[in-house]
């Protein structure tokens, strides 16, 4: 694998504490991207904001552990780190009980944050951090200042609008969704059938070149400039999903700046979520060698 000659990125949103069955996990879409991204190689940079307590002291000590830049992590004397009461069902899906309000409710705009993303060769974003006005608007502020922008979206209701997600869309050069949001995306303006007229339909729209759905234990498609991929998923036994989606993105976006092929792209993407989905929370403690080994066992199986 090439070393990109800029591996630095900026990670915008949430951090938090995932409350699952099996104890606290760190979390949060952005944070989850971040850290993968760091496994793999990359500069991961998060903005974002934590309470002056016990959750946002553990959440810090944890990102300087992982060696992941805390420098634009916002303190917020008034409003406690975010929390979310994660329930997992019988076929591991998970819903999730997202507590409001909560410091990263209230990410302020910082001159700094100009430079950074001077620097920084990706933007992520997601949609959860726009529930609030203050991180919307700072957001807002980002995305017209931001290089090659990267939208994670993630719809928990009653955390969206279309209004928003339409906006968010408009700015977006890369985009990764479930299956689920796709269809309830392209319902607002359509009733294709099939998930790859759908995703042609959100790239004709908002005028995105790169649109990856994931589909859980089925998969992913990934339209690429015009060309549509899919791989079938890697089977595994699952603990549990928290978070194998943005696993799954980190190493789609790893790839990405690697300059790997479409398709080889997605393989190694496929596999990293498979991995973390094998493993309890979001971010667990993996080695590298584990990815290229359910690739492998996979190629003799085929």
């Amino acid at each position: 694998m090439n070393t990109p000659v800029n591996n630095k990125l900026v990670c915008f949103g949430e951090i938090l504490w995932d409350i699952l069955p099996t104890g606290a996990k760190p979390g949060g879409a952005p944070m989850n991207v971040a850290y993968h991204l760091n496994k793999l190689g990359m500069v991961p940079v998060m903005i974002t904001r934590i309470g002056l307590d016990d959750w946002g002291k553990r959440l810090l000590q944890l990102m300087q552990d992982q060696e992941i830049s805390t420098d634009y992590f916002q303190l917020d004397a008034n409003l406690p780190t975010g929390t979310v009461i994660a329930t997992i069902g019988e076929h591991h899906e998970v819903s999730y009980d997202i507590v409001k309000p909560v410091a990263w409710d209230n990410i302020h705009w910082d001159d700094r944050f100009e430079a950074l993303l001077h620097d920084a060769r990706f933007f992520v974003y997601g949609s959860l951090a726009t529930r609030s006005s203050t991180s919307r608007n700072t957001l807002y502020r980002l995305l017209e200042i931001a290089p090659f922008k990267v939208l994670d979206i993630n719809l928990r209701p009653p955390h969206y609008n279309r209004r928003v997600i339409e906006r968010l869309l408009q700015q977006a050069d890369f985009l990764k969704l479930n299956l689920a949001e796709l269809e309830l995306i392209t319902g607002w303006f359509s009733k294709y059938p099939s998930a790859a007229d759908r995703i042609k339909l959100i790239q004709d729209r908002f005028h995105i070149p790169s649109v990856v759905v994931t589909r859980g234990s089925e998969g992913a498609m990934f339209n690429f400039n015009g060309h549509l991929y899919q791989h079938p998923g890697f089977k595994v036994e699952v603990a549990d999903t928290v978070g194998s989606g943005d696993a799954f993105f980190a190493g789609l976006l790893s790839q990405y700046a690697n300059g790997a092929k479409p398709d080889e792209m997605l393989i190694t993407a496929s596999a990293l979520g498979a991995l973390v989905a094998s493993y309890s929370g979001p971010c667990p403690d993996y080695q590298l060698e584990e990815i290229n080994q359910l690739i492998y066992q996979q190629a003799l199986s085929n």
